[in-house]
């Protein structure tokens, strides 16, 4: 498995941040779609709004698996 960092951004220069700097798969998301009641972030990455760079293949286990949902919501958590 690759190593993941996730990124809340709150506003400029603001992140809440959750894994190593040299991960090899970034997911970064604002914080405003992640703490939307109807946040759902396989398809906030389909529209655009959740935003993932590395092994596409990777990415896609992470979200169908929950990861990347839990993650997220944990760093959006303390809004």
């Amino acid at each position: 498995m690759s190593s993941v960092q996730y990124r809340v951004v709150v506003a400029k220069k603001d992140e809440r941040i959750e894994g190593p700097n040299d991960a090899e798969i970034v997911f970064t998301v604002p914080v405003i779609d992640a703490t939307a009641a109807d946040f759902d972030p396989t398809v906030a990455f389909m529209r655009g709004k959740l935003k993932a760079s590395g092994n596409t293949n990777e990415i896609f286990k992470l979200l169908k698996s929950g990861a990347a949902a839990t993650a997220v919501a944990i760093l959006a958590g303390g809004v």
